[in-house]
C-alpha cells in the first residue's frame, strides 16, 4: 500500500494538531495538472466505509477508493531542503511526472 516516512509521520502529527477536528490527513489524486493526474491533501474530520486507513504511530493517512489503486506502492515523505519543504510523493505508479512533481500520467 502506501509507505509514510518518519518525516513525513511527524510532520502530519505537528500540523494535524492544529486542525479542529481532524482525524486524519487525506492524500487523493484527481484529474487534471500538466500530465493527466494531480496529487492533493487535505486535512479529513470524518471518514467514508471505503475509505483505506493507513496507520503510523499516531497518525492516519486516508486513502478513498478510487486514488488507492493509483498511488499503491507509493511513498509519502517530507522534505526540508534549500529548494523548499513540504510533502513529496514517490509513486511507482507514475509513467511521467511533472517538474514540479505535483502531476503525472499513468
Amino acid at each position: 500500500m502506501v509507505t509514510i516516512t518518519s518525516m513525513a509521520e511527524s510532520k502530519i502529527k505537528e500540523l494535524i494538531q492544529e486542525e479542529k477536528d481532524a482525524v486524519g490527513l487525506r492524500i487523493y489524486v484527481r484529474g487534471g495538472g500538466c500530465h493527466g493526474y494531480q496529487y492533493g491533501m487535505a486535512f479529513e474530520s470524518k471518514m467514508s466505509d471505503d475509505d483505506t486507513v493507513i496507520e503510523k504511530g499516531d497518525v492516519k493517512v486516508i486513502l478513498d477508493s478510487q486514488s488507492a489503486p493509483l498511488l499503491s506502492g507509493a511513498e509519502v515523505d517530507y522534505v526540508d531542503s534549500l529548494q523548499g519543504s513540504g510533502f513529496a510523493i514517490k509513486n511507482p505508479q507514475a509513467k511521467t511526472t511533472c517538474g514540479c512533481g505535483s502531476s503525472f500520467s499513468a
